[in-house]
């Protein structure tokens, strides 16, 4: 079985490890999408990571089988058709946003991995580079929930 998913990866952190680990669970071979620079700011995402580098970053996990750019919304089928997939596997926080990929293949909508995200770490890196104190509070907070996920 054929797996795909797609993603920007910026910051790699547990979230994208786990989204990755248990899409390998559902096949063989995973294909992974990671989305370029130019991509992310059609989509309106800046990256602090460059594509270049968030892509070996990705091809490095073990779980991966092979790392492929995304380059627009609509490679999507052209990919599932060129790599044989039998099941798209995305982050539940996209539920329902694939389905019409139904025609071609499973969707699958995974659990996002809760407490953190690449958009929660650059908030709190933001505050600590800003040395605003609320934001700072809010930070500590936050870093303490994660903890308490994991114990």
């Amino acid at each position: 079985m054929n797996v795909i998913t797609y993603g920007t990866f910026d910051m790699f952190h547990i979230a994208h490890l786990n989204l990755l680990k248990r899409a390998k669970e559902y096949g063989d071979r995973l294909i992974v999408g990671v989305s370029t620079d130019e991509f992310n700011r059609q989509k309106g995402k800046k990256t602090l990571i460059p594509f270049q580098e968030r892509i070996e970053i990705v091809k490095a996990i073990r779980y991966v089988d092979e790392a492929i750019a995304e380059k627009s919304w609509d490679q999507k089928i052209e990919d599932i058709k060129k790599y044989d997939i039998d099941i798209f596997v995305i982050g539940d926080d996209w539920k329902g946003k694939f389905d019409y990929l139904k025609e071609y293949c499973e969707v699958v909508y995974l659990p996002r991995t809760e407490g953190i995200s690449t958009s929660l770490l650059k908030e709190n890196l933001k505050a600590f580079y800003n040395l605003d104190i609320e934001g700072l509070k809010k930070a500590v907070e936050t870093i303490q929930s994660i903890i308490k996920n994991f114990e």
